[in-house]
């Protein structure tokens, strides 16, 4: 009989929902950050702020988000049919399974290159030294003419000249016209800037141009507008573009303003300010002027009290003698009688502190007396003392025993013999006696 096979299990069943996570989760860690190229189009900016569009090519096409958060950077209008760069990150609109890209940063095609060029110019112009705040200079606080390097139907021109009319009508202004974009302009903004050092007409230079792409910025960015900066032999002060544009010829420069407005302002003292400040200054000189008026009064008005006719300043002397000779009386006499008094104080002192002599002889006679008797009394117990222990040595001595008829024998090694035991028949000893001493056998034991 044959055996029956096992079903294989059923496989996972999983949701459309789980399908789309894993698919999104596997592009995410497979496909990093990168940049793709294409034309834009069916670009949409919504109220929420997000953009969305398609960036296709001549073979393919792909959706594409951009976020409010990122959007709002860009400093421009992304237009359909518009090449462009964008750096993304590959993923998956999982709501409808869609692939697309969320872009972080878009740029125009080609501007790349731009980057790249401007990144390294200002490595190599930085390692040179040309941006070290050390060396640059501060703008003279009142110059005596501004110069000013655009071009003439530029409207950064009339920014520039209308903040300087407002600020200080009187100051002259010197243009130096150079085109700011286009073939050829950074060597003619160099040429520019090279004469307006040379001439020395004024004693800040401004170079400005109103805001643009990174492309109508660029001759700013040439090397050769950087050297003339570097090369000019009064300050200069940038207002290239706007706050967020920033150009090498800022690097270079003594000072970078964020507009061209701004730089005309810091190229200039302010004719309110500036009467301010006179306001101020002739208001703390009157103050100093109508203190010291009143100081010196006062010290007039006291130097006139003690202004006093010479006849009453003898009278007043001569009352000051008298009252001081009757206070150097007073004192003499009181010191007189302060000594007196501690004189007599001293000899009652004295007196009662003067020695008994009779008195300290009767008491050294006395003192004799018991100092005899004491050295008797301790003579005599002394003595009976000695004679004591004398009588209880005489009675210890051993001679006193054998006086009274005993003897000591002693063994042949010399030892006292205190039991017969301790002795055989025939052993010698000797016996010692009060007068001399015999030497004997032992004949018998009992």
């Amino acid at each position: 009989m044959l055996e029956r096979q096992p079903e294989p299990p059923l496989p996972q069943v999983i949701s459309v929902a789980e399908l789309n996570r894993i698919a999104r989760e596997l592009i995410e860690r497979n496909v990093p950050l990168l940049w793709v190229a294409g034309e834009v189009s069916n670009f949409k900016r919504y109220d929420s702020g997000h953009c969305y569009f398609t960036l296709k090519d001549a073979q393919a096409q792909v959706d594409c988000v951009m976020f409010r958060h990122r959007a709002q950077l860009l400093g421009w209008l992304p237009q359909d049919g518009l090449k462009v760069e964008v750096r993304a990150l590959p993923t998956l609109y999982e709501a409808r399974g869609r692939f697309q890209l969320n872009v972080e940063v878009m740029r125009r095609a080609g501007l790349g290159a731009l980057y790249e060029a401007f990144e390294r110019l200002k490595a190599r112009l930085g390692n040179e030294g040309l941006f070290d705040p050390a060396r640059k200079r501060p703008l003279p606080r009142f110059p005596r003419a501004v110069g000013v390097v655009t071009s003439l139907q530029a409207a950064a021109l009339r920014d520039v000249l209308t903040t300087l009319r407002r600020r200080m009508p009187r100051l002259p202004v010197v243009v130096y016209p150079a085109p700011v974009q286009g073939e050829g302009a950074a060597e003619r903004i160099a040429a520019a800037i090279a004469l307006a050092g040379a001439r020395r007409e004024c004693d800040v230079l401004i170079v400005s141009r109103g805001g643009g792409s990174i492309e109508d910025l660029w001759a700013f960015n040439e090397e050769a507008v950087a050297r003339a900066i570097l090369a000019c032999a009064i300050p200069v002060v940038t207002g290239i573009g706007h706050e967020t544009d920033f150009t090498i010829a800022d690097f270079v420069a003594d000072t970078r303003a964020p507009t061209p407005t701004s730089a005309a302002a810091m190229a200039s003292p302010s004719r309110e300010e500036l009467a301010k400040l006179a306001q101020q200054a002739a208001d703390r000189l009157l103050r100093a002027a109508r203190r010291g008026l009143e100081d010196r009064m006062q010290r007039l008005d006291f130097l006139s009290r003690r202004l006093v006719h010479p006849g009453e300043r003898i009278r007043n002397q001569l009352g000051e003698l008298r009252h001081l000779a009757s206070r150097l009386v007073g004192a003499w006499r009181r010191g007189r009688e302060d000594l007196g008094w501690q004189t007599r104080e001293l000899g009652v002192r004295l007196a009662a502190r003067a020695p008994d002599l009779p008195g300290l002889e009767r008491e050294a006679a006395a003192l004799a007396r018991r100092l005899r008797a004491g050295a008797r009394h301790r003579l005599e117990a002394a003595a009976a003392l000695l004679a004591r222990l004398d009588a209880h040595l005489k009675h210890l001595n051993p001679q006193s025993v054998l006086e009274r008829g005993y003897s000591i024998t002693q063994s042949a090694d010399g030892s006292i013999v205190r039991d017969g035991a301790r002795l055989a028949i025939g052993d010698s000893v000797t016996i010692s006696f009060a007068r001399g001493r015999i030497g004997a056998q032992v004949n018998r034991k009992e």
